[in-house]
C-alpha cells in the first residue's frame, strides 16, 4: 500500500471527474468528489477482480455496484484507472454515442458496469441477489460490495431489502452509505430525517460500522478492511462513511447545489489549480 500513490490517485480521480462534468456540461460532481476515497480503497487495495478479462457474471471474483448511479463521473474515473477501458474514453463522457452515459448503462458493454444504475432504491436488491448466487455457486470466499446515498434511503425499496438481508443472514455482502448529509433539495435532515441510522440498521440484525473521516483513504481502507473481517458471521455488514460533499474543491465542500451543476471554465481552473498532483506520473486525458 503506496498511500501517497492512492493519494495522488484520488487528487487525479477528482481532476478527472471535474474536467468530465465541465466537458459535458452536465453530471454530478458532489458525490462523485465526495466518494473518491472509497473507490480509489475499493478499487486498489480491497476487491479481488480482473479488469483485462471482465465478465458479466464475474465468477471467481468480488463484485461491485453502484446504486446511486449519478455519480457515475467518479465511477468511470475509477474503472479506467484501474485498466477496465483506455483512460482516454473519458473525454466521452455524456457524448452522443459514447459507452459513458450519465447513469451506468450495460446496453454498450462498457467493461466493468454490470447493472444499469440510477433509478434509486434498486442497487441492494441487485447486491443481495448477487450474494446468494455466490454461495449458492460455493464462492465462499468472494464478497458483495455496494454503495448507496444517504438520499436514497428515502426509498422504500431499500428497507425491504434491509429487511430481508437482516432476515435471511445475507453475511458475504458489505454496504456502505455515503453519509455526507447532502440531497439534491437540501440536507438530509430538512428533506426526511434518517435519525439514528445505526441504531435502525442494527435492530435489523446489520453489522454496523461508522468511519468519521470518510475522506481519509487510510481510514476508509482501514474500515473496509475491518468490514472483511465480518464477512462470514452471519450477518449482512454496514459501513456509514461519513463523507463531505464536494470534497476537494474549497467552494464546493458541503454545498448541495453542487449535487448536479457543472463547473464553468473559471471553476474548473480555480479547482484544478486545488488538485495539483506532487510526484505522479498519473496524466489527464485529452478532451476531444
Amino acid at each position: 500500500m503506496n498511500i501517497q500513490y492512492l493519494k495522488n490517485l484520488c487528487s487525479q480521480v477528482r481532476r478527472d471527474i471535474l474536467r468530465m462534468v465541465h466537458n459535458a456540461k452536465s453530471g454530478h460532481p458532489g458525490g462523485s468528489l465526495g466518494c473518491t476515497e472509497y473507490f480509489v480503497a475499493l478499487y486498489h487495495e480491497i476487491m479481488h477482480y480482473n479488469a483485462t478479462k471482465f465478465t458479466m457474471n464475474g465468477k471467481n471474483e468480488d463484485l461491485f455496484f453502484l446504486s446511486n448511479g449519478h455519480i457515475s463521473p467518479v465511477y468511470y474515473s475509477i474503472l479506467s484507472r484501474s485498466g477496465f477501458f483506455p483512460v482516454k474514453e473519458l473525454s466521452t463522457f455524456r457524448k452522443l454515442n459514447s459507452r459513458l452515459q450519465g447513469h451506468p448503462s450495460v446496453h454498450d458493454g462498457l467493461p466493468g458496469i454490470r447493472i444499469s444504475s440510477g433509478s434509486l432504491g434498486q442497487g441492494m436488491s441487485v447486491a443481495i441477489g448477487a450474494a446468494l448466487s455466490k454461495k449458492l455457486n460455493k464462492e465462499f470466499d468472494r464478497i458483495i460490495y455496494s454503495l448507496h446515498g444517504d438520499g436514497e434511503l428515502n426509498e422504500g425499496q431499500i428497507w425491504e431489502s434491509i429487511l430481508y438481508a437482516g432476515s435471511k443472514n445475507i453475511d458475504n455482502y458489505i454496504a456502505t452509505v455515503d453519509y455526507n448529509r447532502q440531497q439534491i433539495d437540501g440536507t438530509t435532515d430538512e428533506v426526511l430525517s434518517l435519525g439514528n441510522l445505526r441504531k435502525k440498521f442494527e435492530s435489523f440484525n446489520w453489522k454496523v460500522l461508522e468511519e468519521l473521516e470518510g475522506n481519509n483513504i487510510e481510514k476508509v481502507i482501514n474500515i473496509l478492511k475491518n468490514a472483511k473481517n465480518e464477512i462470514g458471521k452471519g450477518k449482512p455488514i454496514l459501513i456509514i462513511l461519513y463523507t463531505q460533499m464536494g470534497y476537494g474543491v474549497d467552494f464546493m465542500v458541503g454545498d448541495n447545489t453542487w449535487h448536479g451543476k457543472y463547473p464553468n471554465k473559471k471553476e474548473l481552473e480555480k479547482a484544478l489549480l486545488q488538485l495539483k498532483l506532487s510526484e505522479s506520473s498519473l496524466e489527464d486525458y485529452p478532451i476531444s
